[in-house]
């Protein structure tokens, strides 16, 4: 575990027992906290739901009175060495001797001048140690390079990797510039859901990815990088909500997205090509549509011998998320105090709630793109809608130039289901409409000669 590591473990022990370290609060009015706290699930440090014991809650509010926040910073495991001390010497002095010897080498070296070859450490240990003495280095002085090997999700909706790729200059007298924001399954290279929006915001990606969950299932983890949309808190609960294992791709190690970065590549060289400066959002969107659904998604990839349509639907249909869980995981929350008229004001609306209430904060919990429902909730338990009083604006300020997400597929082919209900009805015989041409030609035909 690193430092960067047991900081965030640190924050999150912070974040669940801040209120209940406060010095202001009786002994009675910190156990029903901490009894709150652990009677309910917590995104952990790593995307998580985890619970903790009213115990050890207990114990980190103690730690930190004691200690601060580093008391609640995990402290890093002291492993003693057992190498002694002159045989590293020796492996450091061979390594720095010839710079270019790898610790293979060094390993076989030490294991041919050595009198008891069992005082020699193993490779990996040998290793780890020139690691740590900055000696894992090549003869230029740079570090390996790491090696990758070729990853690929054993099954559809196991792996999601998102990211954001710029693309035309949008018309208008602003001249922003178009975002697509997409995930592409790992398994199938099939884009499960996207978006063509004006920037990289949260917004974007909520809609890109709401859209693949209502058309493509719920995967088993999700891999972005660490740009501001992709850590916000709305997309951590939302992956919360639907049992979602984000993940969070390393610095620089760009191999790790390698196949949305392929597909991005795709979209340059095929799509964007085509596209000129100017183009209206709402069109660029419907064209990527088409070309995705016409071209990408059943051309045949070499590295899978099937299109990503054929590859994604061979496990049959996919379970889908229902309604109701969609519109929980992608919800947004605010804090208010109710004021003693028993009121709510949210973006410049006002609400009313319930009178019980007054004085208390509450949890405003809403949809961005819809204003006019508020559900409150008071200590986590649900206390009804509030009732809109003065409505002046009906979307989040920020939300406000975002387009609706396109529409997503069904899978329904509508006229072919009427085709084949049709010839179920002939007995399984077509209508040959040739042949009913055919024949009213005919019938033309002999009608004039008898006129004749």
């Amino acid at each position: 575990m690193g430092e960067k590591d047991r900081q965030e473990i640190g924050l999150f022990r912070y974040t669940l027992i801040r209120d209940a370290a406060d010095l202001g609060l009786s002994k009675a009015q910190r156990g029903r906290l901490l009894r709150a706290l652990a009677d309910r699930e917590h995104v952990g440090p790593d995307g998580r739901l985890v619970r903790v014991s009213r115990t050890t809650l207990g114990r980190w509010v103690r730690a930190y009175r004691n200690g601060g926040f580093d008391a609640l910073v995990p402290r890093p495991k002291v492993v003693p060495v057992r190498t002694p001390a002159e045989t590293l010497e020796l492996a450091f002095a061979l390594k720095r001797e010839r710079p270019e010897r790898t610790a293979a080498q060094v390993h076989e070296i030490m294991l041919t001048t050595a009198d008891d070859r069992d005082c020699v450490p193993g490779l990996r240990t040998l290793q780890t140690h020139l690691a740590r003495a900055g000696l894992n280095v090549r003869a230029d002085g740079r570090s390996p390079g790491k090696v990758y090997g070729r990853f690929e999700a054993s099954a559809r909706n196991e792996l999601w990797t998102g990211d954001g790729l710029h693309g035309p200059v949008l018309a208008g007298a602003t001249a922003r510039r178009a975002v697509l924001l997409a995930f592409i399954d790992d398994h199938s290279r099939m884009l499960v859901g996207w978006r063509w929006g004006t920037g990289e915001d949260v917004f974007g990606l909520e809609a890109a990815l709401r859209s693949g969950l209502m058309s493509r299932g719920v995967p088993a983890a999700i891999l972005v990088d660490r740009g501001s949309a992709f850590v916000s808190s709305q997309l951590l609960r939302a992956c919360a909500v639907l049992g979602v294992k984000l993940i969070h791709a390393s610095p620089r190690a760009a191999t790790t997205k390698g196949k949305i970065e392929r597909f991005f590549r795709t979209v340059r060289d095929q799509f964007l090509v085509e596209i000129d400066d100017g183009v209206e959002l709402t069109e660029l969107n419907r064209l990527f549509s088409a070309w995705l659904e016409v071209v990408y998604h059943r051309r045949t990839r070499s590295e899978t011998g099937q299109t990503p349509l054929e590859r994604f639907e061979a496990a049959g249909a996919p379970q889908l998320p229902t309604p109701a869980l969609l519109r929980e995981a992608f919800l947004w929350s605010q804090e208010r105090t109710v004021t003693k008229t028993a009121t709510v004001s949210l973006h410049g609306n006002s609400y009313e709630v319930d009178a019980a209430l007054v004085g208390r904060k509450v949890e405003l919990v809403f949809d961005p793109f819809d204003l006019t429902r508020i559900e409150v909730r008071y200590q986590h338990r649900p206390m009804g809608l509030a009732v809109p009083l003065v409505i002046g604006r009906h979307t989040h300020p920020q939300a406000e130039r975002e387009l609706p997400p396109p529409p997503t597929g069904t899978g329904i082919d509508y006229l072919r289901l009427l085709a084949e209900q049709r010839d179920a009805e002939l007995g399984g015989h077509p209508i040959d409409y040739s042949a009913l041409a055919d024949g009213e030609d005919r019938d033309i035909n002999q009608q004039d000669e008898e006129e004749q």
